[in-house]
Protein backbone atom coordinates (compact mmCIF):
# COMPACT_ATOMS: atom_id res chain seq x y z
CA UNK A 1 0.00 0.00 0.00
CA UNK A 2 1.37 3.44 -0.88
CA UNK A 3 0.83 6.87 0.68
CA UNK A 4 -1.72 7.75 -2.00
CA UNK A 5 -3.96 4.93 -0.73
CA UNK A 6 -4.29 6.52 2.72
CA UNK A 7 -7.12 8.90 3.61
CA UNK A 8 -6.19 12.45 2.62
CA UNK A 9 -6.27 13.73 6.21
CA UNK A 10 -3.66 11.16 7.26
CA UNK A 11 -1.23 11.54 4.34
CA UNK A 12 2.14 12.39 5.94
CA UNK A 13 3.30 14.51 3.00
CA UNK A 14 0.15 16.64 2.97
CA UNK A 15 0.20 16.86 6.76
CA UNK A 16 3.79 18.07 6.68
CA UNK A 17 3.04 20.79 4.12
CA UNK A 18 -0.07 21.93 5.97
CA UNK A 19 1.18 21.79 9.57
CA UNK A 20 4.96 21.60 9.41
CA UNK A 21 7.41 18.73 9.92
CA UNK A 22 7.19 19.04 13.71
CA UNK A 23 3.57 17.85 13.61
CA UNK A 24 4.56 14.45 12.23
CA UNK A 25 5.49 11.38 14.24
CA UNK A 26 8.81 9.65 13.51
CA UNK A 27 7.07 6.92 11.51
CA UNK A 28 5.23 9.49 9.40
CA UNK A 29 8.46 11.28 8.50
CA UNK A 30 10.11 8.00 7.58
CA UNK A 31 7.05 6.99 5.54
CA UNK A 32 7.58 10.03 3.33
CA UNK A 33 11.05 8.73 2.50
CA UNK A 34 9.83 5.19 1.90
CA UNK A 35 6.90 6.30 -0.29
CA UNK A 36 5.47 2.78 -0.71
CA UNK A 37 4.75 -0.10 1.62
CA UNK A 38 4.10 -3.77 0.94
CA UNK A 39 1.09 -5.79 -0.06
CA UNK A 40 -1.07 -5.94 3.06
CA UNK A 41 1.31 -3.68 4.96
CA UNK A 42 0.88 0.10 4.77
CA UNK A 43 3.88 2.36 4.37
CA UNK A 44 3.24 3.75 7.88
CA UNK A 45 3.30 0.28 9.39
CA UNK A 46 6.45 -0.53 7.46
CA UNK A 47 8.08 2.67 8.70
CA UNK A 48 7.19 1.77 12.30
CA UNK A 49 8.58 -1.75 11.79
CA UNK A 50 11.89 -0.28 10.62
CA UNK A 51 12.07 2.08 13.60
CA UNK A 52 11.30 -0.79 15.98
CA UNK A 53 14.00 -2.96 14.40
CA UNK A 54 16.61 -0.23 14.86
CA UNK A 55 15.67 0.76 18.39
CA UNK A 56 13.83 3.93 17.39
CA UNK A 57 14.92 7.06 15.57
CA UNK A 58 18.21 7.37 17.48
CA UNK A 59 19.15 3.86 16.40
CA UNK A 60 18.17 4.56 12.81
CA UNK A 61 20.31 7.70 12.81
CA UNK A 62 23.32 5.49 13.48
CA UNK A 63 22.27 2.53 11.33
CA UNK A 64 24.70 0.94 8.92
CA UNK A 65 23.92 -0.52 5.54
CA UNK A 66 24.34 -3.96 7.09
CA UNK A 67 21.74 -3.35 9.78
CA UNK A 68 19.15 -2.35 7.17
CA UNK A 69 19.85 -5.25 4.83
CA UNK A 70 17.25 -7.96 4.99
CA UNK A 71 14.32 -5.76 6.00
CA UNK A 72 11.47 -6.78 3.74
CA UNK A 73 10.56 -4.09 1.25
CA UNK A 74 13.69 -2.06 1.91
CA UNK A 75 15.75 -2.28 -1.27
CA UNK A 76 19.11 -0.73 -2.00
CA UNK A 77 17.65 2.57 -3.23
CA UNK A 78 15.57 3.11 -0.08
CA UNK A 79 18.45 2.05 2.15
CA UNK A 80 20.70 4.59 0.44
CA UNK A 81 18.13 7.37 0.85
CA UNK A 82 17.66 6.65 4.56
CA UNK A 83 21.40 6.47 5.24
CA UNK A 84 21.98 9.71 3.32
CA UNK A 85 19.29 11.62 5.23
CA UNK A 86 20.54 10.33 8.59
CA UNK A 87 24.11 11.34 7.79
CA UNK A 88 22.91 14.81 6.77
CA UNK A 89 21.19 15.15 10.17
CA UNK A 90 24.41 14.29 12.02
CA UNK A 91 26.51 16.61 9.88
CA UNK A 92 24.07 19.49 10.25
CA UNK A 93 24.19 19.24 14.04
CA UNK A 94 27.99 18.97 14.02
CA UNK A 95 28.25 22.02 11.74
CA UNK A 96 26.09 24.05 14.09
CA UNK A 97 28.35 23.19 17.02
CA UNK A 98 31.49 24.08 15.04
CA UNK A 99 30.18 27.51 14.10
CA UNK A 100 29.23 28.80 17.52
CA UNK A 101 30.24 28.32 21.16
CA UNK A 102 28.93 24.99 22.37
CA UNK A 103 26.97 26.41 25.26
CA UNK A 104 25.12 28.94 23.15
CA UNK A 105 22.88 25.96 22.39
CA UNK A 106 23.12 23.43 25.25
CA UNK A 107 20.17 21.45 23.91
CA UNK A 108 21.98 21.01 20.59
CA UNK A 109 24.93 19.52 22.48
CA UNK A 110 22.68 17.04 24.24
CA UNK A 111 20.92 16.21 20.98
CA UNK A 112 24.24 15.69 19.20
CA UNK A 113 25.45 13.28 21.87
CA UNK A 114 22.15 11.44 21.91
CA UNK A 115 22.43 10.92 18.16
CA UNK A 116 25.85 9.33 18.61
CA UNK A 117 25.60 7.48 21.92
CA UNK A 118 22.08 6.99 23.27
CA UNK A 119 21.18 4.02 21.06
CA UNK A 120 24.27 1.96 21.88
CA UNK A 121 23.79 -1.20 23.91
CA UNK A 122 27.25 -1.02 25.45
CA UNK A 123 28.74 1.78 27.50
CA UNK A 124 30.93 4.23 25.58
CA UNK A 125 33.03 7.10 26.90
CA UNK A 126 33.45 9.99 24.45
CA UNK A 127 35.01 13.42 24.51
CA UNK A 128 34.03 16.61 22.71
CA UNK A 129 37.24 18.55 22.05
CA UNK A 130 36.73 22.33 21.89
CA UNK A 131 38.77 25.33 20.78
CA UNK A 132 39.38 28.45 22.84
CA UNK A 133 35.96 29.82 21.78
CA UNK A 134 34.33 26.57 22.95
CA UNK A 135 33.45 25.55 19.40
CA UNK A 136 33.54 21.88 18.49
CA UNK A 137 36.77 20.55 16.99
CA UNK A 138 35.96 16.84 17.12
CA UNK A 139 34.00 14.14 18.90
CA UNK A 140 35.91 10.96 19.67
CA UNK A 141 34.79 7.71 21.28
CA UNK A 142 37.77 6.73 23.41
CA UNK A 143 36.76 3.84 25.65
CA UNK A 144 34.13 1.10 25.80
CA UNK A 145 32.87 -0.94 28.70
CA UNK A 146 31.90 -0.19 32.29
CA UNK A 147 33.36 3.17 33.24
CA UNK A 148 35.72 3.27 36.20
CA UNK A 149 38.93 5.06 36.97
CA UNK A 150 40.80 1.99 35.79
CA UNK A 151 38.96 1.63 32.44
CA UNK A 152 39.28 5.28 31.34
CA UNK A 153 42.89 6.41 31.12
CA UNK A 154 43.50 10.13 31.82
CA UNK A 155 46.77 9.94 29.88
CA UNK A 156 44.95 8.91 26.69
CA UNK A 157 42.38 11.68 27.10
CA UNK A 158 45.18 14.20 27.64
CA UNK A 159 47.06 12.99 24.56
CA UNK A 160 43.98 13.39 22.37
CA UNK A 161 43.38 16.87 23.78
CA UNK A 162 46.95 17.84 22.91
CA UNK A 163 46.57 16.30 19.45
CA UNK A 164 43.53 18.50 18.76
CA UNK A 165 45.11 21.57 20.44
CA UNK A 166 41.96 21.67 22.54
CA UNK A 167 41.42 24.40 25.10
CA UNK A 168 38.50 22.64 26.76
CA UNK A 169 36.55 19.40 26.65
CA UNK A 170 33.11 18.06 27.40
CA UNK A 171 33.10 14.49 28.67
CA UNK A 172 30.22 12.20 27.77
CA UNK A 173 29.05 8.66 28.13
CA UNK A 174 25.86 6.69 27.72
CA UNK A 175 23.86 4.55 30.13
CA UNK A 176 22.38 1.60 28.21
CA UNK A 177 20.13 0.94 31.21
CA UNK A 178 18.07 3.99 30.25
CA UNK A 179 18.69 5.90 33.48
CA UNK A 180 20.86 9.03 33.42
CA UNK A 181 21.39 9.11 37.19
CA UNK A 182 25.15 9.51 37.77
CA UNK A 183 26.91 6.83 39.75
CA UNK A 184 29.60 7.45 42.33
CA UNK A 185 32.08 6.15 39.73
CA UNK A 186 30.84 8.73 37.20
CA UNK A 187 31.44 11.57 39.64
CA UNK A 188 34.83 10.25 40.75
CA UNK A 189 35.93 9.81 37.14
CA UNK A 190 34.90 13.38 36.35
CA UNK A 191 36.99 14.69 39.23
CA UNK A 192 39.99 12.58 38.23
CA UNK A 193 39.91 13.76 34.61
CA UNK A 194 39.33 17.38 35.63
CA UNK A 195 42.48 17.29 37.74
CA UNK A 196 44.55 15.48 35.11
CA UNK A 197 43.56 17.80 32.26
CA UNK A 198 44.15 20.90 34.38
CA UNK A 199 47.84 19.95 34.37
CA UNK A 200 47.95 20.64 30.61
CA UNK A 201 45.69 23.71 30.87
CA UNK A 202 42.60 22.04 29.40
CA UNK A 203 39.29 22.77 31.15
CA UNK A 204 36.56 20.19 31.66
CA UNK A 205 33.36 22.16 31.07
CA UNK A 206 30.85 19.39 31.64
CA UNK A 207 30.21 15.67 31.76
CA UNK A 208 27.00 14.60 30.04
CA UNK A 209 25.24 11.29 30.58
CA UNK A 210 22.85 10.28 27.82
CA UNK A 211 20.23 7.59 27.34
CA UNK A 212 17.30 7.14 24.98
CA UNK A 213 15.37 10.41 25.12
CA UNK A 214 17.31 11.76 28.10
CA UNK A 215 20.49 13.66 28.88
CA UNK A 216 21.89 14.89 32.18
CA UNK A 217 24.59 17.51 32.75
CA UNK A 218 26.80 17.05 35.80
CA UNK A 219 27.65 20.76 35.62
CA UNK A 220 23.96 21.64 35.86
CA UNK A 221 23.71 19.27 38.84
CA UNK A 222 26.55 21.07 40.62
CA UNK A 223 28.82 18.03 40.37
CA UNK A 224 31.60 19.76 38.46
Amino acid sequence: MSLKDLPSDTLPREKLLARGAGALADAELLAILLRTGLAGRSVLHMAQDILDSQGGLAGLLNASAGSLTGIKGLGMAKQAEILAVMELARRATAQQLRQQPLFDSPQAVKHYLQLHLAHLRHEVFAVLFLDSQHRLIALEELFRGTLTQTSVYPREVALRALHHHAAAVVLAHNHPSGSVTPSAADIQLTQTLTGALALIDVRVLDHLIVAQGQALSLAEQGQL
